[in-house]
């Protein structure tokens, strides 16, 4: 069972349910530690805390499983529960509880990526070619892309929040007020400059967001949000990264729109008109400015055209 400042059961029922926190939206959510259980033991204590629970009028249930336990996830959605979500270390397993119709949120939906256009002095663009995928062996040269990492908090014991170091525990109790995801996450603008030095050996500074793209049914059935991003060089010197690129160069932008591949698809055609318009006319994308909000992570950006704002 997990810990929490604050048990939802007396100190007399304490002993027989299990311990959970209480959301914002009149649920309540179960951390489970990877110690092991029985699960005739965790059959008791969950009928016993789903009676309590209706009790009080509780609405969903949230059960956070290590995969230590996968022994009980059988026992769990025997007795209503469903997999919500499943992450590298744990699955989140839920019910609810109500007769009225189910409104808990559904699991993640999009997968986000990103596609770089860097460009030095000489107005020429950094390119690669992939070992591997669709593209490998076409010849073709494209802009480095990647995907957003979600960087979770792995083996260790401990995360930093808000500028704290504190347990997993502790920190998903702040943090699931927030959001299911991972302690830790990515921003897009850092996930641009990561995949320039990973794939090239180039170091960058993030601008702006040029455009993006939402397709569906991409991934495992989930929906795509793809984002150009624009950076800007900061040295120079091409280290292609063995495991995944080919080649990597750098361009002249022309040689690169001209490339048949990117004249004969509509997406790639957009992106290099979005490109030249920022090279020539002008054009402003969206930059990252950093905020707090309440219904956000402690670091996080808005993305907006700062053309006409005077921040």
């Amino acid at each position: 069972m997990s810990s929490s400042d604050s048990p939802l059961p007396s100190e007399k029922q304490a002993d027989r349910i299990l311990e959970a926190i209480n959301d914002d939206y009149g649920g309540v959510v179960v951390e489970m530690t990877n110690e092991p259980m029985d699960a005739h033991i965790f059959v008791s204590l969950l009928r016993a805390s789903l009676s309590h629970w209706r009790q009080l009028g509780k609405k969903g249930v949230w059960i956070k499983m290590p995969i230590e336990l996968v022994n009980l996830v059988e026992p769990a959605v025997k007795e209503g529960f469903y997999c919500h979500h499943a992450e590298s270390r744990y699955l989140m397993l839920v019910h609810w509880l109500p007769s009225t119709p189910n409104t808990l949120p559904a699991n993640a939906s999009h997968r986000v990526g990103v596609s770089a256009f860097v460009m030095n002095e000489k107005n020429e663009v950094l390119v690669v070619q992939e070992k591997d995928g669709k593209l490998q062996g076409t010849g073709l040269w494209k802009f480095p892309t990647g995907v957003v990492d979600e960087v979770g908090a792995g083996d260790q014991s401990y995360v930093i929040f808000n500028g704290e170091k504190m347990t997993k525990e502790t920190a998903f109790m702040w943090l699931y007020k927030l959001t299911f995801f991972h302690p830790q996450g990515e921003d897009i603008c850092d996930a641009a400059v990561r995949e320039i030095k990973e794939e090239t050996g180039i170091d960058s500074e993030f601008v702006e967001i040029l455009a993006f793209r939402q397709s569906h049914k991409s991934f495992f059935e989930k929906s795509d949000l793809f984002f150009v991003c624009m950076l800007q060089p900061l040295s120079f010197d091409i280290r292609p990264q063995e495991a995944e690129i080919e080649a990597a160069q750098w361009m002249p932008f022309e040689e690169y729109t001209a490339q048949p591949f990117v004249q004969e698809h509509e997406f790639q055609r957009y992106i290099a008109d979005v490109c030249l318009a920022k090279k020539d006319e002008g054009y402003s994308g969206f930059s990252p400015v950093p905020m707090v909000s309440d219904f956000s992570l402690p670091k996080s950006y808005l993305y907006l055209n700062q053309q006409d704002l005077d921040i």
